[in-house]
């Protein structure tokens, strides 16, 4: 980090050649920022003390150090600051706050949405615990929701949820709908909007970019006959809770206590369109005196033959998963109760994007440690491995797994 009495070397480097931003460079390559940004045409036309390359990896420490200064965080990130510039200067000095903003402003979201996009993709292998049903890749849909800064454009542009009384929450929100790998706790796939953007809305763009070989797990706010369709329509699997007010019209039972069901667009008429789901209904006994339950599930995964009903039941566990995630991403790695610095909207979805890229990048990390030690990637600390990549970011340095 530069501290005053430092002379600039006698040399061209530019800040872009000796920032060291250590794992986040690993998982999100220099050249894959460069292509990125060129394509988001933010590419710069002159020179720049902070290009937009500093500013995509800037985006992800400002997420690694969500409390610290721009400066600090700047600074953080450097490993020898000097850049060109005609005047000679004497001493190596960090760009202002006010700088700093300017680029940020010039970057936008876009970039740092489209790097996301690029990069981010499920990691389990074919032996990570936990991320398989019957050869096909277990993941989940969920959405939450962030406060933002409280300003009148985030205000106007997010929304905020309601209080008692007619009131008003203290923040504006924005709100996320995530794909997460449910062994791994990658999230590989999301959707931002305001708060006044319902979950279900956002998931319609989510869900159809699902693939064939994944096994989608939804808690029953997400079913509904047309996002079904829509999700199923992708060739991947499902396997949703009901709402208690659905019931299909029974087609058969099956040999392990599952049935065959019409789900229909609409639950009250029977000449209406329909499709065909298998039903698992269960109890979950947990050695308390009366069970948990009844629970109900809907499938894609027809044949008893190839998962059965209490493996339907044990995988759909899985879907906390991604409240996990979420705890990691908001309490962990934001920091509990913390709002989200930016005060315009394209900055605060900027801020988001970089808040994913860093999570993605602080997972990858774990996976390759459990996978090293061939241990189950849940039995790696977040709360460890974030701890370590704040402590240096020019080097991603081994640790132990741990249950903390």
């Amino acid at each position: 980090m530069a501290r005053a009495g430092w002379k600039k070397p006698k040399t061209e480097t530019r800040l872009s050649d000796v920032v060291s931003v250590g794992l986040l460079a690993r998982v999100f390559p220099a050249e894959v920022v460069d292509e990125v940004i060129a394509r988001c045409d933010r590419t710069e036309q002159r020179h720049r003390a902070l290009p937009a390359r500093v500013m995509a990896y800037f985006a992800m420490g400002l997420a690694l150090h969500s409390e610290g200064s721009y400066e600090d965080v700047l600074a953080l990130m450097a490993d020898g600051l000097a850049w060109a510039d005609s005047t000679p200067l004497e001493l190596v000095k960090l760009p202002s706050k006010s700088a700093i903003f300017q680029a940020r402003e010039r970057l936008g979201a876009e970039p740092v949405k489209a790097l996301f996009d690029r990069v981010a993709r499920p990691l389990a292998g074919g032996s990570t615990p936990g991320s398989w049903l019957a050869g096909r890749r277990l993941v989940a849909i969920d959405g939450t929701t962030l406060d933002v800064a409280d300003s009148v454009a985030n205000d106007e542009f997010f929304g905020r949820p309601g209080v008692n009384k007619g009131e008003r929450s203290a923040f504006p929100q924005a709100r996320l709908v995530a794909l997460a790998e449910c062994g791994t706790h990658a999230i590989f796939d999301a959707e931002l909007g305001p708060y006044t953007t319902s979950e279900l809305a956002l998931s319609k763009d989510l869900v159809d970019r699902l693939e064939p070989g994944m096994v989608l797990l939804a808690d029953r706010g997400f079913t509904g006959f047309a996002l079904w369709k829509q999700a199923s329509a992708t060739g991947a699997d499902l396997l949703w809770r009901a709402k208690n007010n659905v019931t299909p019209r029974h087609i058969e039972t099956l040999e392990d206590g599952s049935w065959l069901g019409e789900l229909r667009a609409n639950n009250t008429r029977v000449n209406t369109e329909h499709v065909v789901v298998r039903v698992v209904d269960y109890h979950v006994d947990d050695g308390r005196d009366v069970a948990l339950g009844p629970f109900r599930l809907f499938t894609t995964l027809v044949d008893p033959g190839d998962v059965t009903a209490t493996e339907l039941a044990a995988a759909y566990a899985q879907r906390w998963e991604i409240e996990s995630v979420f705890d990691e991403l908001k309490t962990h790695q934001r920091g509990s109760k913390i709002v989200l610095r930016s005060k315009s909207p394209a900055l605060v979805q900027q801020e988001i994007w970089g808040h994913l890229c860093c999570h993605y990048a602080i997972r990858t990390l774990m996976f390759e440690a459990a996978r090293e030690i061939d241990v189950d990637p849940d039995r790696v600390s977040f709360v460890a491995a974030l701890r370590i990549t704040r402590r240096s970011l020019s080097q991603a340095r081994g640790f132990s797994p741990s249950g903390h």
